[in-house]
């Protein structure tokens, strides 16, 4: 039943932005979804699978939102556009949903607190300085529901795959690996300030943009702006080609 299901995973939602994943009660959640306990255990089994199910559709959402961020600032093929305007529209989209919604920011950084579920097992967070993989990374895909949630790495692979097939068109096939490393980095980058956006007043590091304002900009603006920075800086000179 899609459509209970759905009203359990809601109700579970506000019940944890309410109170402690330790004080949500199941036999609270099935009440507010309008649903009987035996509905509740028949979908989810038992607590953790209900934190599961919550953890994987609030990161699912997520990565959605990525998708959608991606194709609505891509050029089209063969259009020079702004290459980097995918990219910034997806890492803004990151931190404004890391922002909002607890379970999507302990998912990308592995930072579980005491009011959320148990972390999920195997989803450390990666360091968010570590090496880029070279080339162009491989396409991932899990069915629905199978297998372990998404951890750091691979929330930070997801996004950087679908930068990378959302920029693709119209790149000069030499040209991916160094689209793909790009990718990669804009992609911690964005995870970075998830982790620890800089306090007000912050010197930035060698090679971000310098604030242009004197009061404390937005994440989401900031973040982009370094993210175009840095993607600028890596794919200079392999942009692809007007070829209207």
């Amino acid at each position: 039943m899609p459509a209970a299901r759905e009203s359990l995973l809601d109700a579970a939602y506000t019940a944890l932005t309410e109170r402690p994943w330790t004080a949500v009660r199941m036999v609270e959640v099935a009440a507010a979804a309008g649903v009987s306990r035996q509905t509740l255990y028949n979908e989810f089994g038992s607590k953790e699978g209900l934190a599961r199910a919550l953890v994987r559709r609030e990161t699912d959402h997520y990565l959605a939102g990525v998708a959608r961020a991606l194709s609505r600032g891509a050029p089209a093929a063969g259009a020079r556009g702004d290459a980097a305007a995918p990219i910034v529209a997806a890492a803004a989209w990151t931190v404004r949903t890391a922002r909002a919604n607890p379970l999507v920011r302990a998912a990308l950084t592995g930072c579980w607190g005491d009011r959320l579920p148990p972390a999920p097992t195997g989803s450390a967070a990666p360091a968010p300085g570590g090496a880029p993989r070279p080339g162009v990374p491989a396409q991932r895909a899990a069915p629905p529901g199978e297998g372990p949630l998404p951890g750091p790495a691979e929330l930070v692979g997801r996004f950087c795959d679908q930068a990378v097939a959302a920029l693709r068109p119209g790149w000069p096939e030499e040209e991916l690996p160094a689209l793909g490393t790009a990718c990669e980095t804009a992609a911690r980058l964005t995870l970075s300030w998830v982790l620890a956006p800089p306090a007000p007043g912050t010197a930035p590091a060698p090679g971000r943009v310098p604030p242009q304002r004197s009061r404390r900009e937005p994440d989401t603006e900031a973040v982009s702006r370094l993210v175009r920075s840095a993607f600028a800086r890596m794919t200079a000179g392999t942009q692809p080609a007007d070829r209207s």
